[in-house]
């Protein structure tokens, strides 16, 4: 299991915008599991909505291109390289993430081709779907 400080190791991003808390596995080039424990006090609460907090898609996503970049980044070719969106697909949102969740994220790549690669995507909480889709990303 990684921490927030091995996580930092591997990708560039930094709190208040590293969305996801641990890693539970990885295997460089190939897949990584991670949780991110949504806590009442996150920034976006605030105005996300004002009495009935849910956690947007699009952060969902992010903690889900996150998890992906551990995979990627982790290989030895892309230390100290960043992963950039590409591409978003197929991304469906199933259930409401709020206050209390934790979110399981899986990401398995399942295409690569140079800088350039695709990952399957899937979200959930207690076994139910939140989110699934691609993305799509560049490493530079």
């Amino acid at each position: 299991m990684l921490n927030k400080e091995e996580i930092e190791k591997i990708i560039p991003q930094r709190d208040p915008f590293l969305m996801i808390d641990e890693v539970e596995t990885f295997i460089p080039g190939e897949s990584a599991i991670a949780y991110k424990h949504v806590k009442s006090e996150e920034w976006y609460f605030k105005g996300h909505f004002p009495g009935n907090p849910i956690m947007p898609g699009v952060l969902i996503t992010e903690s889900l291109a996150q998890t992906g970049a551990v995979a990627i980044l982790s290989m030895e070719e892309n230390k100290g390289r960043n992963a950039l969106f590409g591409g978003i697909d197929k991304m469906k949102f199933k259930k409401m993430v709020v206050p209390g969740d934790t979110l399981k994220l899986e990401v398995k790549i399942i295409k690569r081709k140079g800088p350039i690669g695709v990952g399957e995507a899937i979200a959930t909480v207690d076994g139910k779907i939140a989110a699934k889709g691609e993305l799509t990303f560049a490493v530079v």
